[in-house]
């Protein structure tokens, strides 16, 4: 993180994509080819709900279907709709659930669940449908900075959500909090927000509120996903622990540590990510920033990862580079036992750019932090719905992104 039913929202941006309903002879009216049409999509959500939560993926590149976008402030529920950091789709109720990072400042910590319509021809709307928040484990809402001062808890920095393919249950990320020595978690909880564990937080996450160790603040626990099997959890960080290094600059990158726990807490296996230089230069005196934002399986062995850069310009104003990557721990080195990355001699894991968001040409693209799978499409291929964190911030945007899944590899970035 840098720091009642509402009408269908108006489409903002769409990209018209070429169907199959062209191709066909001149002789089938409209009527036979939409109903054909809708069977097939009706056919991929009933086979998307069989294969359950999670799946083994192919990706070569990607095709843009459109843009959706949440207005700046929405009200719903009695709560403020945006901080939208983590994104999963629920295909066995055919719903999606999107956290917010709001630090219970504006609302208690909570976490949203939609429809998001979109099929190959464009994307139609995103509708909210409900709304939970998340409970501590004595039951009550996460308190805000001012309420920890007075009555303890922890105060929530939530960054990324995931759902469960053996029970469906929710499990999120947390990224704590330095100032106050509170450190990072992974939590479970029920699909109504109620708590039921937690997980144990290694000692090289802990942070240390004086000394130059462990997690910097704000860069931690900000991705996690599910192996496909169900079977363990994966969790990345934003940026490097203080051991393995500096932040990214326009000359050098960093070091992410990716973490594969099973599903009791215990680390199988840990892998290091070269996180990229930051892509531009800050004006004088202004912040710049890169890290990963989010992480999702893709296979066994692959993952598709989220870098963003946030470069402040001179008149204050910040620019995002998105970029996608699919990387591969294959051959890379288990880190697990390394306590500082600056030290050892090891193996990255491998990366391959999917896509540079910056060359789709938005009006604007914000600070993109969720990722998740889609339905099939009627087409059979798979579907991919990225979503951006406003900071509920007016110079900024909630806005969703849906892609085609191409097997087939495109021109480098594109």
């Amino acid at each position: 993180m840098r720091k009642l039913r509402l009408p269908k929202y108006v489409n903002v941006l769409s990209a018209v994509a070429l169907s199959s309903v062209l191709a066909l002879s001149p002789t089938v009216n409209a009527s036979e080819q939409n109903s054909t049409q809708e069977k097939q999509e009706q056919s991929s959500k009933e086979k998307a709900k069989v294969n359950n939560l999670n799946q083994v993926h192919k990706v070569g590149s990607l095709k843009f279907i459109g843009e959706q976008r949440i207005p700046y402030n929405e009200n719903f529920k009695g709560t403020v709709v945006g901080g939208l950091s983590g994104l999963r789709y629920d295909s066995q109720n055919d719903t999606w659930v999107m956290i917010s990072d709001d630090r219970s400042a504006i609302n208690p910590a909570r976490f949203y669940n939609a429809q998001l319509t979109y099929d190959i021809k464009g994307f139609h709307s995103v509708e909210l449908t409900d709304m939970e928040f998340l409970k501590q484990s004595d039951g009550t809402n996460y308190p805000n900075p001012a309420q920890y001062s007075t009555q303890g808890g922890e105060v929530p920095d939530f960054e990324s959500v995931s759902l469960d393919p053996i029970d469906g249950t929710i499990w999120y990320t947390s990224e704590g909090d330095r100032a106050f020595g509170l450190n990072p978690f992974v939590r479970q909880a029920t699909t109504n927000g109620q708590y039921l564990s937690n997980l144990p937080v290694p000692e090289q996450f802990k942070v240390s509120p004086t000394e130059e160790t462990g997690p910097r603040n704000n860069m931690v626990f900000e991705g996690s996903t599910f192996a496909v099997d169900g079977k363990s959890l994966w969790v990345s960080t934003e940026g490097p622990l203080y051991q393995d290094g500096p932040l990214p600059t326009t000359d050098t990158g960093a070091l992410s540590r990716i973490t594969q726990y099973d599903r009791e807490g215990n680390v199988l296996a840990q892998y290091a990510y070269p996180i990229d230089p930051i892509p531009a230069e800050p004006g004088p005196g202004k912040y710049a920033d890169n890290g990963v934002t989010e992480i999702l399986a893709v296979n066994d062995h692959k993952f598709l990862l989220i870098e963003r850069a946030g470069v402040q310009g001179e008149d204050g104003s910040f620019k995002n580079y998105i970029r996608l990557y699919e990387i591969d721990i294959n051959g890379a080195s288990d880190i697990s036992n390394i306590d500082s990355l600056q030290e050892s001699k090891f193996k990255t894991v491998k990366k391959r750019l999917i896509l540079d968001l910056n060359t789709l040409g938005l009006s604007k693209l914000d600070n993109i932090e969720g990722i998740s799978w889609g339905p099939k499409l009627a087409n059979g291929n798979d579907s991919l719905v990225l979503v951006s964190d406003n900071n509920f911030n007016s110079t900024q945007v909630t806005q969703f992104l849906a892609f085609e899944v191409l097997t087939q590899k495109g021109p480098k970035g594109k």
